[in-house]
């Protein structure tokens, strides 16, 4: 009996092991036309292997199960395959030669006589249900213009309001036997089978006289035949063909290959398609157009590992997608706003805040969402899944990046908070043990303490005054050893973190950039320092004063402010804590809330009312906005005495003011965060 399990043990580990030494990235096919050109495309290249699926869906659940490893999915489907079922990310995109977008249409025939807003009664021709150009966004269109008239899921489906608006449609996949259906020449199949499916085909349906109106891309009209149609535009004008962006219903992004979320397998992928743009794979043969790819792609484009479905398709794409859907609701059922926290220091403190912030109906005007980093908290709000969270300016800078603007400020002078207009600041400053010797010209090959990777005190602004001086962008290499929450905890930049007493979900929070990791934050960079572990710590300029002389927390409890000194490049020898307004590195701006542009004035109008009600003008209220337990620092700075409006007009750029926009474009081009990528990769969304 044990060699029987033994044997077949050693079986299945020989089925593992093959299975993983497998070389062959496994493409997802929707028909036979497809199948027959990957066929030809794996006999030039070796790594490749082909599977059939049913359909754009059967596919998306091949590769998140595995059976498959990638397809090339148009926006709809990229939405579908992102949602929290599938879990798919873009990893690669089509570019068109422009860029990487294109144009949804309407196109009829030249003479036709109706309008956009006149479609009512009249026949359709669709890509396939579900795709962009075809269907979500005229249907979309069509939807918030008023033309079609629907009350939501729970009254009808969306396609029966469609089937009532127009009098006949080819929707390729579409319920077989209804109105979408009736003008279909084959099966009404989304493949290749129903010959109306896809571009070419909504235009033959238009051509052979079968509907009135196709919804198709820009390129889809040959030049031939260009002179005999014309676009319908919002604005009830028609325009010819090669008008088009002046005449169009929306800028779509490209089509993209999907995956599963593996960058070694994105990477593969992208290599085995490499070679073979030059072999036949954006050409297609044997009467069918745009198989795998469309004929039009000029070339590939690798994607940043951070993108996911909503960073690729971007904001107003996916607006334009949330009136067909049903899957994804984020309104929120409170009426208030719904705050991010980072780790669950935060979110307990947030969850007192929520406790105590209800209205007289009852409703909390604080919700709480709990994420493991700013950079999933900056995620969450370009959703709609949050609202808000205070970051540092170095944060700030990324969520400017990724659109999101600043609306409230910290104000750390009390005096100052009756006084409109008069933004905070504070001072970055780099601190160490008196008598240690070290000066900022021999910080070469000292261990450092960070606030946190990417924040302001901590490193934008002494990183990038080293980076200037030095031209060093590998800092691992410029300190022997660090504590710089946020990095990768196998470098030596998180040498030194300390890490917490616990373990979440059972990984190790050394180093996470959260308050469970001691050594994160203000006061983590000063412990750091002050218990031995790092030589220099660069912090806020209040900080040593906050954690000495009898203030602070218990491990700070014997620590003497006059212990530390200060060094910058303005002096050779070390000054007293004291004259940081003579020694420090920059004065930089205060810490912000931000939130979305459509969300600033929500945002503001609530956290006016809850800092009225547990601010620091109110001593006596259950919860304080402005004080931590269990940590420091939490939500907002302790040192903050109230948040005030940020100028509607204000942008991210001009609260950071030009000197701090400077340091952190000079940071970048040692390297970019991965979020920050993905935001400002995509051209659609860039100049839409």
């Amino acid at each position: 009996m044990k060699i029987i399990l033994i044997s077949a043990f050693l079986g299945c580990l020989a089925l593992t092991q093959a299975a993983q030494a497998d070389p062959k990235i496994k493409w997802c096919l929707k028909s036979d036309q497809e199948l027959i050109k990957c066929t030809e495309l794996a006999a030039k290249a070796s790594d490749l292997a082909c599977v059939k699926r049913d359909g754009s869906e059967e596919c998306i659940k091949a590769i998140k199960e595995g059976a498959a490893d990638a397809i090339t999915l148009d926006g709809g489907d990229i939405y579908k395959a992102g949602l929290t079922n599938y879990d798919l990310r873009p990893i690669i995109a089509e570019d068109y030669g422009e860029d990487s977008c294109y144009y949804a249409v309407a196109v009829v025939k030249k003479g036709s006589g109706f309008k956009f807003s006149e479609l009512h009664g009249k026949k359709s021709c669709h890509t396939g249900l579900g795709k962009s150009a075809g269907w979500n966004i005229p249907i979309g269109t069509l939807l918030s213009t008023k033309q079609i008239e629907w009350a939501g899921a729970d009254d009808k489906p969306v396609e029966k309001a469609v089937a009532e608006f127009f009098s006949a449609s080819c929707v390729p996949g579409a319920t077989k036997g209804s109105k979408l259906c009736k003008l279909c020449k084959g099966d009404c199949s989304r493949s290749h089978k129903e010959p109306y499916y896809d571009y070419e085909g909504a235009f033959q349906c238009l051509k052979d006289g079968a509907g009135d109106v196709a919804f198709v891309k820009h390129l889809t009209v040959p030049a031939a035949l260009k002179g005999q149609y014309e676009l319908l535009c919002k604005d009830d004008t028609r325009k010819s063909i090669d008008e088009y962006k002046t005449c169009h219903l929306a800028r779509v992004p490209a089509h993209a290959v999907v995956s599963r979320k593996d960058p070694a397998l994105a990477d593969r992928i992208f290599k085995l398609l490499e070679p073979l743009q030059e072999k036949g794979l954006f050409s297609s043969e044997g009467g069918s157009k745009n198989l795998m790819f469309k004929d039009s792609t000029k070339k590939l484009v690798k994607l940043p590992a951070a993108t996911d479905f909503f960073l690729y398709l971007g904001e107003k794409y996916v607006d334009s997608i949330r009136p067909l859907k049903k899957e994804w609701s984020t309104d929120s059922t409170s009426g208030g706003i719904k705050w991010c926290t980072v780790g669950h220091a935060e979110k307990d403190k947030c969850d007192k805040w929520s406790l105590n912030s209800a209205d007289e109906s009852g409703n909390a005007r604080i919700e709480c969402h709990l994420e493991q980093s700013v950079e999933d908290c900056i995620r969450k709000i370009m959703r709609k899944e949050a609202d808000a969270m205070a970051v540092d300016g170095g944060q700030v800078y990324t969520a400017g990046k990724c659109g999101l603007i600043p609306a409230m400020v910290e104000q750390y002078d009390e005096s100052k908070c009756s006084v409109e207009g008069e933004a905070s600041s504070y001072y970055a400053v780099a601190v160490v043990r008196k008598g240690s010797g070290v000066t900022w010209e021999t910080l070469k090959g000292k261990k450092s303490c960070h606030t946190g990777m990417g924040r302001t005190a901590g490193w934008n602004i002494p990183m990038g005054l080293l980076h200037h001086s030095s031209g060093e962008c590998d800092f691992s290499k410029y300190f022997s050893q660090s504590c710089a929450p946020g990095a990768d905890p196998k470098s030596k930049l998180c040498a030194l973190c300390k890490g917490g007493d616990k373990t979440v979900g059972g990984e190790e929070i050394k180093c996470r950039a959260s308050a469970e990791e001691l050594y994160y934050g203000y006061a983590g960079a000063f412990r750091c320092l002050a218990e031995g572990a790092g030589d220099v710590a660069f912090v806020k300029h209040t900080i040593v004063e906050e954690n000495t002389d009898g203030k602070g927390p218990d491990w700070a409890s014997k620590l003497k402010s006059t212990d530390f000194e200060l060094i910058c490049p303005k002096s050779s020898a070390p000054v007293p804590i004291s004259d940081f307004s003579k020694c420090n590195l920059a004065m930089v701006p205060a810490h912000a809330v931000v939130t979305r542009p459509k969300s600033r004035s929500e945002v503001v109008t609530v956290l006016k009312e809850q800092q009225a009600k547990f601010g620091s003008d109110a001593p006596d209220a259950p919860f304080k906005m402005f004080q931590s337990e269990g940590g420091k620092n939490l939500l907002f700075k302790d040192s903050t005495k109230c948040l005030q409006e940020v100028p509607a007009t204000k942008g991210y750029m001009d609260f950071l003011g030009a000197a701090y926009v400077a340091v952190m474009d000079s940071l970048r081009q040692c390297s970019v965060p991965e979020l920050e990528k993905a935001c400002t990769s995509h051209t659609c969304q860039q100049k839409a």
